[in-house]
């Protein structure tokens, strides 16, 4: 149970991290911060594509990253 609550968390910070780097522009393909982006990309599309789709247009904003937040909090206080 540790263990999971500690994956949870790792996510979560993986997820807040992506948020903010959301905010900035794309960094040139080959500097190390483009390589930052890229792998929080991968971590976090394969959980908010899915999301993305199932939840109806708000007017330009993305609320896939908070609805996934709020259930990784809950989850992690069931494990709890």
């Amino acid at each position: 149970m540790n263990i999971l609550r500690t994956l949870i968390n790792l996510y979560t910070l993986v997820l807040l991290l992506r948020v903010v780097m959301s905010w900035f522009p794309p960094s040139s393909s080959h500097s190390p911060m483009a390589l930052v982006q890229s792998w929080l990309y991968k971590m976090t599309e394969p959980v908010l594509g899915p999301i993305r789709r199932t939840l109806p247009p708000m007017g330009g904003l993305d609320l896939s990253p908070m609805l996934l937040l709020i259930a990784l909090q809950i989850l992690g206080k069931a494990l709890a």
